[in-house]
């Protein structure tokens, strides 16, 4: 994290007013660094003058974005005497620490102990340090839960995925293909978070009869890639503002004068579109959008020299060879529709799916617009495998849509992730 002065804006600012909001100190999180941040800062951490948040600041602040914190046993500790200290429940820290005797603490061991709230925020913009925070936050609450990279971005970031289950039907959901929908990442996330939560009660032998956790989790390996764009998704939220991959975008852009920048920015960092690179069409793709202007690296809608030429197509690409999925999700903004449909290809079932989506949802189900219809991950996927693969097009607006449609957009897509596995069963 940067350090942070009074009178700076931006994503870690709201960062860390979302962290100090999690330790006790509630200001609004706006992300601009002025007096009420200030004083929060101050008193959180104890100290009078400068007022900044720098490596120290950062080192006490970060355990409240990535939830959890250690916990060092010692003589006369008891389960419930530490998820006091820590605000927390016993449940929580059992929860993540299965292995213990809670009867029976060893003094000198650690405990992880989770804070006591959730995880996957609302109110902030996303970045790939924070949701590499929010990763090691739930495998830390959830050991059952595992995650890894399918591979790493141009910038060298990984692109990270989860893994829910152990059944041998595979699913797989993902998000932020174009970089200024990064809104559809928590919504993979905080829907990682809810089934981990109703697993969890599982393991604890409470019922969980509106989410069937313990059926799912036995019979589907859910894979969720919340942020294949990672740089992309910086440009746009702000995190990437110095450096020869920033001057590289903004030459890029300086181009295509007509699309705001960075928030018209969709494309990786290289300026290639990653929703355009499959071998689906790309030919027809690339004589579409070249019709359109968009013959050179640009802000969106170009289609690279060739397919699988963007390593972060290429990661989704080979993840996807390597498993045997039986229905894809991939997200994107806006328009609350859903495409399920590539040419004439029409997987079994994959009418019948796309209207119990539309049913729980409230979205339309529609085909997909002929500019928009070649190269698409969903594509590929549905013409390399004949099985159901659906584009979804989550919340209204222009892009990027604010944060304060999260709410609705998760309430919408909820059933459909829930039914992307329970119309398999």
């Amino acid at each position: 994290m940067n350090y942070l002065f009074p009178g700076d804006r931006g994503t870690q600012v709201e960062y860390l007013q979302l962290a100090l909001s999690r330790a006790g100190y509630p200001i609004q999180v706006d992300g601009i660094f002025g007096r009420q941040t200030c004083g929060a800062l101050h008193s959180f951490l104890k100290t009078e003058g400068a007022c900044v948040a720098d490596r120290k600041a950062w080192q006490k602040l970060i355990p409240y974005l990535k939830g959890y914190v250690h916990h060092d046993i010692v003589a006369g500790d008891t389960i419930e005497k530490i998820a006091e200290i820590h605000k927390t429940t016993p449940t929580a820290i059992l929860t993540a620490n299965p292995l213990i005797d809670p009867q029976n603490l060893q003094a000198g061991a650690t405990l992880e102990v989770p804070l006591g709230f959730p995880l996957v925020p609302e109110k902030v913009h996303y970045s790939s340090i924070l949701v590499s925070y929010i990763v090691e936050g739930l495998v830390t609450r959830y050991p059952f839960l595992v995650s890894g990279s399918i591979g790493r971005s141009v910038m060298r970031k990984e692109i990270p995925y989860l893994r829910i289950g152990t059944g041998e039907k595979e699913v797989c959901y993902s998000a932020s293909y174009h970089a200024n929908e990064s809104i559809t990442t928590p919504v993979l996330l905080r829907f990682a978070e809810d089934y981990c939560d109703a697993y969890g009660a599982v393991l604890r032998g409470e019922s969980t009869p509106d989410f069937p956790a313990a059926q799912l989790y036995q019979e589907f390996s859910l894979y969720l890639i919340p942020l294949v764009n990672p740089d992309g998704v910086d440009l746009v939220n702000g995190i990437l503002r110095v450096g020869d991959f920033y001057r590289q975008a903004v030459r890029i852009a300086a181009d295509f004068p007509s699309i705001p920048f960075p928030d018209g920015w969709k494309a990786n960092i290289d300026g290639v579109d990653l929703n355009l690179q499959f071998p689906a069409g790309w030919e027809e793709a690339r004589r579409i959008k070249y019709a359109q202007g968009y013959t050179k690296p640009a802000p969106r809608d170009y289609v690279g020299m060739a397919p699988l030429t963007a390593p972060e197509s290429i990661a989704v690409y080979n993840f996807t060879r390597e498993h045997n999925f039986s229905l894809i999700i991939a997200y994107h903004t806006q328009g609350e529709v859903i495409y399920w449909k590539y040419l004439n290809y029409e997987p079994e079932r994959s009418a019948e799916i796309a209207q119990y989506f539309g049913r729980v949802s409230g979205y339309a189900v529609e085909l997909t617009p002929s500019e928009s219809a070649y190269a698409g991950y969903k594509d590929w996927f549905i013409q390399e495998y004949d099985r159901p693969g659906y584009t979804i097009e989550v919340g209204l607006g222009e892009n990027p849509l604010p944060m304060s449609q999260f709410t609705d957009i998760y309430r919408a897509n909820q059933p459909i992730m829930l039914g992307g596995m329970t119309q398999l069963m």
